[in-house]
């Protein structure tokens, strides 16, 4: 959970598009990031792939006000309403877009090329139909927050007593990574959303990137099978409450202007 969902980066920067805060151009080149093009294919009206700015145009045409994000996992359709082929094609990419103010979905597929260090990535993001009902199991921002403090807390005891290491150098490497990416200031939730959401997504990092440290930092103290699965079975629920706090934060812009907030 070190680097943002595309989903994420749609939905943040579509909203502040639709809403009028930043331009089409500042809009695209957010969502895009380092990948080469971005496409959008299965538009109503459209008879191909085309580009972001052209699909964010059209969807606001087709009544499209925001932009939410679904994070699934198996078991957890975080973020969905279906139908169940959508609900299907959004489980395999772990994440999707989902319209508000229009029954449509946005699923992306990556396509990568070259060698290390050099690789071509295009992500075509498609179209599908949604059903248009409550996302599922998206938590409140004030919930997600006081979720979010309490899963740091048992994430940190899991680790202690797993005794999985807090040092060495893939654990400093996980830590300047989280540091660099904080340090670029908070533009990846993008102008217009609450300072809260900010802050919920910063802690869901911060949550993400103790999980990827017990997993990715060696086996510490849990030597054993059975050690290694209780170290999965404890941190599962960390992981859950990150993702729904993600997925808070990233619809946190939509829910604000159900409410009549903005």
């Amino acid at each position: 959970m070190l680097s943002e969902p595309r989903s994420g980066q749609l939905a943040a920067w579509g909203n502040a598009l639709l809403a009028g805060l930043v331009s089409p151009d500042d809009a695209v080149l957010a969502i895009v990031g380092d990948d080469a093009v971005h496409r959008v294919e299965g538009l109503p009206g459209e008879s191909g792939p085309v580009g972001l700015t052209l699909a964010l145009g059209r969807l606001r045409a087709l009544g499209v006000t925001g932009l939410r994000v679904a994070l699934p996992a198996p078991g957890h359709p975080l973020g969905l309403s279906g139908p169940p082929a959508f609900n299907a094609r959004t489980l395999e990419a772990e994440e999707a877009v989902v319209c508000h103010g229009s029954a449509l979905g946005l699923v992306p597929e990556v396509y990568e090329a070259g060698p290390d260090g050099d690789v071509h990535v295009e992500v075509v993001w498609h179209c599908l139909a949604v059903r248009e009902a409550p996302p599922a199991d998206v938590p409140s921002l004030g919930e997600a927050e006081r979720e979010l403090a309490e899963a740091l807390r048992d994430a940190t005891e899991v680790l202690s007593r797993l005794d999985v290491a807090g040092s060495g150098p893939v654990a400093e490497a996980a830590v300047d990574a989280y540091r660099a990416r904080a340090e670029r200031g908070r533009e990846v939730l993008a102008p217009g959303y609450p300072p809260r959401a900010v802050r919920v997504l910063e802690l869901a990092q911060r949550v993400g990137l103790l999980i990827s440290v017990a997993y990715e930092n060696g086996h510490g103290g849990a030597v054993s099978a059975s050690e290694m699965a209780a170290r999965a079975e404890a941190l599962r629920p960390v992981e859950r409450t990150a993702r729904r706090a993600q997925v808070a934060a990233y619809n946190a812009f939509v829910e604000e202007r159900e409410r009549g907030v903005r």
